[in-house]
This record gives C-alpha cells, sequence and structure tokens, in this order.
C-alpha cells in the first residue's frame, strides 16, 4: 500500500489528477452497478406492490361500506323474481288459468261464443300464451269482463279488441259482439330452455 502510495507521489501533478479522478468514478460506478442500481429496482419494485396493494384496499373498503345496500339490492330482487314466479303459470296451470277467463266472461254475463288457444310463442325463458276470444254481451259486460282479467293475480293482458258490426239490440239492450286475445305467459322448464335453445342454433346454421 505504501509502495502504491510512493509511486503515485512521485507522478506529475497532472497524472496523480487523473488517477485520483478515475479512481473515484471507478468506485462510484461499482457502487451504483452492484449497491445502488439493484436496490433501486428493489425499491421501485415495493413501491408498485405498495400501490397496488392499497388500490385493493380502498377497492375492499368501498365494498364494505356499500354491502348492506347490497344486501338489500339482493333481497328486493329475490322478492321481485318470488312475485313474479307467482305472477306466471307453469304448464300445468294454464288449463285451470283460461278456464278462470272463460268463467269470469259467463260470470260478466257474456256469452262465449268462441274460446281458442293459439300456439306457444316461446321466448328464451318463458313462452307466451295466446287466446282468441270472441264473446256476446253489452258494453258493460264487456268492460266488466275486462276489468275481471285485469285484477287477476295470474298476468293476463287483453290485447287486440275489435268490436264486430252492426250491434243488435236485444230486450232494450244493445248487444255487441267482441274479439280480442287475452296474452298470459308461463316460464319455461329447463328442459324446454335447452330444446329451443338447439332449435335456434339450428335455425342459425341453417341461415348461415
Amino acid at each position: 500500500m505504501n509502495a502504491l502510495l510512493e509511486r503515485l507521489l512521485e507522478l506529475p501533478p497532472r497524472q496523480r489528477v487523473l488517477v485520483l479522478v478515475g479512481s473515484v468514478a471507478f468506485l462510484f460506478l461499482g457502487y451504483a452497478y452492484f449497491l445502488y442500481w439493484p436496490r433501486a429496482e428493489y425499491i421501485a419494485g415495493r413501491e408498485q406492490l405498495r400501490d397496488q396493494l392499497r388500490a385493493d384496499r380502498d377497492r375492499k373498503a368501498v365494498m364494505v361500506k356499500n354491502i348492506e345496500q347490497t344486501r338489500k339490492d339482493v333481497a328486493k330482487l329475490e322478492g321481485d323474481l318470488r312475485m313474479a314466479v307467482a305472477q306466471l303459470p307453469d304448464t300445468k296451470e294454464i288449463p285451470d288459468l283460461l278456464s278462470n277467463v272463460s268463467s269470469l266472461g259467463r260470470e260478466s254475463g257474456l256469452e262465449i261464443i268462441q274460446f281458442k288457444q293459439r300456439p306457444e310463442q316461446f321466448e328464451d325463458f318463458y313462452a307466451v300464451v295466446p287466446v282468441d276470444i270472441l264473446v256476446r254481451g253489452t258494453y258493460h259486460q264487456v268492460a266488466a269482463f275486462f276489468d275481471k282479467v285485469g285484477h287477476m293475480a295470474r298476468i293476463v293482458n287483453v290485447t287486440d279488441v275489435n268490436v264486430k258490426s252492426p250491434p243488435k239490440l236485444e230486450e232494450d239492450a244493445v248487444v255487441l259482439d267482441t274479439t280480442c286475445v287475452a296474452v298470459t305467459f308461463r316460464f319455461l322448464d329447463e328442459a324446454e330452455r335447452e330444446r329451443i335453445a338447439k332449435e335456434k342454433e339450428k335455425q342459425k346454421g341453417g341461415k348461415s
């Protein structure tokens, strides 16, 4: 070590300065390469992980804050679903439901001339059940029939109302022949949904 210092001191001033500057630069580069840069990458990685954990913490904090409202929303949706299920009959209940509609017509004083169910129309999870109806009676009897149908627990919509002409005068009452379509709905069971989905896929394949 002393010999190295003696040799350094024997050098001209300019060379001694260059050697010292080079030594300092070498030490700095060695520190940066072996210590600072790896440490900087480690720190950057930890900072990124910290930011991710903070974002995850904030997201979960929002979820916890809104969990009560979410539970209320889920409970409401479940209640709406139960109500919808209660209002839509299944396959076995359709004949009884249609019989009830026909009975309401007779209770209103109408003569049921035609009561014919059309083929069902299938959607993704329910079927539309239309029924062609032709009744004979007064305007007030027809209105009373529609009102009773509208107050049924099950969903039954009356559409396409048409009064045939000409009206008839019977026992001081104006009698009308009125046609309409009573439409109700029913849920499809799992087997029906699978069958309808396959039929739709076949139709798409045939069109392509």
